[in-house]
This record gives structure tokens, C-alpha cells and sequence, in this order.
């Protein structure tokens, strides 16, 4: 069999004339020849099979950059190499759903703008860390803003306390710029994955370190939460403390699933295994979710190293006890030294105040 027109070729291949003429320009597919006097473009039969990947793949929302990578591997590779794609698709998809969940909830409460050009509320704040009294060395980062509170628990060794600051360090130009109220979400969420690609990095062939992360933003009187693990956000208003976030562990996911209770969870030896967290996988998921700030709010993010050795009441009370966020950031700590400090202790409390 000869060679084929572009339009023979095209209706062969799914593709348009157009489609061919651009796959040629950025050497995708090119032709087998073109008609020196006419300058039509001549295919192969041959070409057949890539021409027609070529336009599965455009249907999928493939790159022209990826499909040039994916159409030199072998077979079993660029299966492999679509399943990636289509995965982190999946991921992205499922993260603009949830924001836009988020929005729609927003909008039904009957506001029809998340902007706030006239901010009535600030925040006063304080951070600490501690080592405790049975590690050598701290993992853990906590920072607090005016804008943005943090806190990341490190693990896996030496590369636990660099994997915690580069998560936090991701975040911080957030606290910097202006954010407006209506792209919180959206920002939060994209700095989350600059931050999950920075643990990545640290990473070498025998060891990948990870790290929680929860974070708050304010724009306005608007906060926006991102959690992932285990580290955790209370509030405490009305007198009552309420959890923000829920662990990302495989012993809250047995909870979840009804095969173990909370009580058996608290003692059960794998409890501080995670499931979730940045530097752990292909594509990281973090819960997202937009908060209005109160005058008279009080926020802690901690890590473990408080919420797993110091009780719920304990944490109320405490939490309750002083206005000076540094005093309850000490009082906290204190806590947890005197329950034996097992682990490092990160924590963060903010107090919302009416300007």
C-alpha cells in the first residue's frame, strides 16, 4: 500500500487535516513526505497505530508535551505512564470538587460575595516548640501570623525536621500576600502541593521523609483550614472545645469503619501510623474547609506530642485559663512534660479579637 493524503490519512486516523498539520509543526507526528510541487503532506500507513494513540490520548486532555513522551515507550511504559495521568487528573478533579462543594455551601448560606473589603477581625498569637523528654532531637515546626498559622510534625528520621520546615516555608508567602477571601481555598490548596513536591524533594533513594501539616489562613473574617495527618486544629468558643480536623491514621480509619472504638484506638499500638500525609505518595489530598473567625475565638494547632498525652478537658481548661497566647502556649507545653513528653510538642494558639 502506498502513501495516504493527509485527508485519506486524517479519516483513517479519527484526526482532522488541521490536528495533522499541528502534530506536524511541534514533531509529534510527522509526515513520511511532502509533494515537492504541491507541499501536501503524505503519510504512511505504518503511522496508523501512533495516530490513533495520538487521538485517544487528546481526548483524555493529554498535553501534546506528555503524548510526545508517552508515544516513544514501550507498551507496558505507556500504560504505566497513562495510569499516572489519569491518576493525578483523578486527584486534581476531586480536589476542584471538593472547593467547589465548598463554595456552593458558602453561596446557599445566602452571601453573595466571599470578598470582605472591610476587615473587623485580627488575630493575636503565639508559637513554641519543644523537644520533650524522651527525643534527642525536634521534628516538629509550628509558626504563627497575623495571616497564617501552622504546625507540621516531621518523621522518618534526620529528615523529619527539614520535611516539617519545608512544608511550613511553603506556606509562608501566603502570610505575605493579600490574599482576597473569594481565592483562599484556591490558594491554600495550591500552596499544600508546592509544599508536598518540597518534602518529595528531600527525599533519596533509601529515605523519603513525610510530614503532617495543618494550617489556617485569614483573609478578612474568612479562615481557611488545610489538614493532613495527624497534627490537629481546636476551637474553643462559647466555652467549648470543639476538633477541627480529624487524624488521617489507619487507627481512626478502623474507628471510621466500625471495627475498632475509640478507647481501643487510644492504646492500640499502630495508632500513630498514617495514611495520609505530605512526601507519602503520588498526589497528596488534604481536607479543605472555610471558617468564619468570631471575635472572641480561640484556635490551637498542635501536634501529637500535646493532643496524644494531654486529655480533651485538660486541653479545654488550659486553653481556657490565660488570655496571653504565649502564656497558654507555656502552659501547654507544661502539660505535656509533666505526662512525660514521649514526643516532640508543636503548638499554636490564636486568639481572635474585634478590631
Amino acid at each position: 500500500m502506498g502513501l495516504m493524503t493527509i485527508g485519506a490519512f486524517a479519516r483513517a486516523a479519527r484526526l482532522t487535516p488541521k490536528a495533522l498539520r499541528l502534530y506536524d509543526q511541534v514533531g509529534l507526528l510527522v509526515p513520511a513526505a511532502v509533494d515537492p510541487e504541491s507541499g501536501y503532506r503524505l503519510y504512511d500507513p505504518a503511522q496508523l497505530p501512533v495516530a490513533r494513540l495520538v487521538a485517544q490520548l487528546r481526548r483524555l486532555g493529554m498535553p501534546l508535551a506528555t503524548i510526545r513522551v508517552v508515544c516513544g515507550l514501550e507498551r507496558a511504559a505507556a500504560a504505566e505512564a497513562v495510569t499516572a495521568y489519569w491518576r493525578q487528573v483523578s486527584a486534581d478533579t476531586a480536589a476542584r470538587a471538593r472547593l467547589a462543594t465548598l463554595l456552593v455551601d458558602h453561596l446557599s448560606e445566602g452571601g453573595t460575595t466571599m470578598s470582605d473589603p472591610n476587615p473587623t477581625v485580627a488575630v493575636r498569637c503565639a508559637a513554641g516548640c519543644d523537644t520533650g523528654l524522651v527525643r534527642d532531637s525536634n521534628e516538629d515546626s509550628a509558626y504563627a501570623s497575623e495571616r497564617l498559622l501552622a504546625v507540621a510534625d516531621g518523621m522518618r528520621g534526620p529528615g523529619g525536621a527539614a520535611a516539617s520546615a519545608a512544608a511550613v516555608d511553603a506556606l509562608k508567602p501566603l502570610a505575605f500576600t493579600d490574599v482576597p477571601a473569594v481565592d483562599l481555598l484556591t490558594m491554600l490548596a495550591g500552596a499544600v502541593s508546592d509544599a508536598d513536591r518540597a518534602v518529595h524533594g528531600l527525599g533519596t533513594d533509601t529515605d523519603q521523609p513525610v510530614t503532617t501539616l495543618t494550617a489556617l489562613l485569614l483573609s478578612g473574617s474568612r479562615l481557611a483550614l488545610v489538614h493532613v495527618g495527624d497534627t490537629r486544629a481546636y476551637l474553643l468558643r462559647g466555652g467549648e472545645l470543639s476538633l477541627l480536623t480529624q487524624d488521617h491514621t489507619w487507627v481512626q480509619a478502623q474507628v471510621d469503619q466500625g471495627r475498632l472504638d475509640r478507647d481501643q484506638a487510644a492504646t492500640h499500638p499502630q495508632r500513630a501510623v498514617l495514611v495520609r500525609a505530605l512526601g507519602g505518595g503520588r498526589q497528596v489530598e488534604a481536607d479543605l474547609a472555610l471558617r468564619t473567625a468570631l471575635p472572641g475565638d480561640r484556635y490551637l494547632l498542635c501536634s501529637d506530642g500535646l493532643s496524644a498525652v494531654v486529655d480533651r478537658a485538660d486541653l479545654g481548661s488550659a486553653l481556657a485559663a490565660t488570655d496571653d497566647p504565649e502564656d497558654t502556649v507555656r502552659a501547654l507545653i507544661d502539660l505535656a512534660r509533666a505526662e512525660g513528653a514521649p514526643d516532640n510538642i508543636a503548638c499554636v494558639v490564636a486568639d481572635v479579637v474585634a478590631v
